[in-house]
């Protein structure tokens, strides 16, 4: 199938996928302690491999000469389609792992359903990341426990977080038409069906992190429309500085 839909479809999963992986990759060399270091980098790396083959498709997709390094280097901020919660700044540790926890659990939820698609493509990447993001979830799942049922500081910096980021959440379960239309012909994941299996395993996170979920939350949006908190840009500038210098080179 080609599409236009499909097209932005594909387009957004890989700038999710992107964008989080580059704030990620931010924490190399920094790390708390080498083994840590080494492990997030890792997955940044997974997550960048899975934007990679979304990106390659997408650019078959849209067949108009890009290619996935134009896709992915040389849009501006209003041209990207990720959530809003990827883009964010990554804080503390534990305000990393707060985030990579709810992400974790979403995508492993998501990915799995997208493994069923009909279309043959994403459900090959999909069916590729499952594992790779079953590893990721225990990893940040196991961060959020260490850091809620810690000290006091590491419980209060978890919870912070968690105040913080819980409002860019909602926009994971939204649902445009041409997406209604990608979901109605089994190409698409249905977000509305996996919402309270992800609401009910990370409600049960946090509950055993002693953690509290923040209530009457105005929930974030904007960011599948191309508009962004101010952070994207700066993410871009540096993301895209050497590709955008150096339009024509070849790595």
């Amino acid at each position: 199938m080609n599409s236009p839909a499909l097209f932005n479809y594909t387009l957004r999963l890989a700038d999710s996928s992107l964008v989080l992986a580059q704030r990620l990759c931010e924490w190399t060399s920094v790390g708390p302690f080498l083994e840590e270091d080494l492990a997030l980098t890792n997955i940044a790396l997974d997550i960048f491999g899975r934007a990679r083959h979304l990106y390659e498709y997408a650019a078959r997709l849209e067949n108009k000469g890009r290619s996935e390094d134009d896709l992915a280097f040389l849009r501006n901020d209003r041209d990207y389609l990720n959530c809003l919660i990827c883009e964010q700044p990554n804080g503390d540790y534990a305000q990393t792992m707060i985030r990579q926890a709810m992400v974790d659990c979403f995508d492993l939820y998501y990915y799995t359903e997208l493994a069923k698609s009909k279309d043959e493509t994403l459900a090959g990447i999909a069916a590729k990341s499952i594992k790779e993001i079953t590893y990721h979830k225990r990893h940040s799942f196991s961060w959020v426990m260490r850091f809620g049922n810690g000290t006091d500081e590491s419980h209060t910096r978890a919870q912070n977080a968690l105040n913080e980021l819980w409002r860019f959440t909602g926009e994971w379960f939204e649902r445009t038409e041409d997406e209604d239309n990608l979901v109605n012909q089994s190409i698409a994941v249905d977000v509305t069906a996996i919402h309270p299996k992800w609401e009910k395993e990370i409600t049960e996170l946090f509950m055993q992190a002693n953690l509290s979920i923040p209530s009457k939350v105005f929930m974030q949006t904007g960011g599948r429309k191309g508009l962004h908190t101010e952070h994207l840009a700066y993410l871009l500038l540096e993301m895209q500085a050497l590709p955008r210098m150096l339009p024509n080179a070849k790595w």
